[in-house]
């Protein structure tokens, strides 16, 4: 058994292990009720911790949402955020005017830069039958150079985002969500343009993995040593480099080699998050990531007095209209309707 590419092997908590280029991941199943004339669970609220539900009780949670679930108005600075949508919708709003509603297989990819407040709630749209959400929440730092760059925001919608789909000998599916960097001869989307992964010499790259039962998928090697990890959420059980590994757990691997994944009897799951590390000092004060104790000092600073730009929507849990579909609206008046 040959485990050298494997550095080691650990259980995933609540949020995920990450690290360097990497701060945050999250991933939130929910399975929401029938949603009521509010776009909130159409059942009874009672006995939840109102604004700050994080226990899943009957399947899922209102996060910090006193009537739609999700994350109402709060600020972030000095990183950015990416959000991969599997399930569900949710509806974005931002300081800077800008808005959307992203569903199944959309991406939005934010920069926080110097400085922005935003909602993301989840909208219970279907009133007849359940409304489940699966979503991924991943911070990426931005190096010093970067932290103070203006604020922007894309959404990478799932009908432009790379899909491969490749068989094995045997003829089981293997699909492949190319969200970020270079996958042989597969290039994503472009980030925001002050990512750290807009410059293919960081090798930031993210994936989502579904394999089919028994499948056999070989990542390939990347071309320097920098950090990867897989993260094994949701099948049975998958061996990598012939060593066997269960369900919820996340893998930390050598980047320098091919890696030979082979999955268990059901359809297994797997996010993938690596890059360069960017080696700069981390401080950290809740929504705030900088280099040093006294930046973040300044970013409480600048927020009491800027508000990073107010709010311009009515509500601090801002949802748009039940039919509205998927679309985004940028900070400059440009619109994108997709359905």
């Amino acid at each position: 058994m040959n485990n050298t590419r494997i550095k080691n092997i650990k259980p995933l908590g609540f949020p995920w292990e990450t690290n360097d280029p990497f701060l945050f991941c999250a991933h939130h199943r929910d399975e929401y009720p029938k949603g009521n004339n509010k776009m909130g669970p159409g059942v009874s609220l009672d006995g939840r911790n109102i604004g700050q539900d994080f226990s899943i009780r009957d399947g899922w949670r209102m996060y910090h949402g006193n009537t739609i679930p999700g994350f109402p108005i709060h600020p972030h600075r000095g990183f950015e955020t990416i959000t991969i949508n599997k399930e569900g919708f949710v509806d974005h709003t931002d300081s800077l005017g800008a808005a959307g509603r992203f569903g199944a297989g959309d991406v939005q990819w934010m920069t926080a830069g110097k400085g922005v407040q935003h909602s993301e709630m989840f909208p219970l749209i279907k009133e007849n039958e359940g409304n489940p959400l699966e979503i991924f929440q991943i911070w990426l730092n931005l190096p010093k150079a970067n932290k103070m760059v203006a604020p922007h925001f894309k959404m990478l919608w799932a009908e432009d985002i790379p899909l491969i789909i490749m068989e094995d000998s045997d003829g089981n599916k293997v699909e492949i969500n190319l969200i970020a960097g270079k996958l042989g001869e597969f290039s994503a989307l472009s980030p925001t343009p002050d990512s750290w992964a807009a410059n293919p010499k960081n090798a930031v790259m993210v994936l989502t993995i579904k394999m089919e039962a028994n499948a056999v998928y070989t990542l390939p090697a990347c071309n320097e040593d920098i950090n990867r990890r897989l993260y094994f959420y949701k099948g049975n059980s998958i061996t990598v480099e012939g060593k066997e590994i269960s369900e919820a757990h996340v893998i930390n691997v050598v980047s320098t080699e091919d890696l030979e994944l082979k999955n268990g009897i059901t359809d297994g799951y797997l996010l993938v998050l690596q890059g360069k590390p960017i080696n700069e000092p981390v401080a950290q004060y809740g929504p705030f990531v900088m280099n040093s104790q006294s930046e973040i000092q300044q970013a409480l600073q600048d927020f009491r007095q800027t508000q990073f730009g107010g709010w311009p929507w009515p509500e601090t849990e801002q949802a748009h209209p039940r039919d509205k579909g998927r679309f985004a609206l940028y900070a400059d008046g440009t619109e994108e309707l997709k359905d």
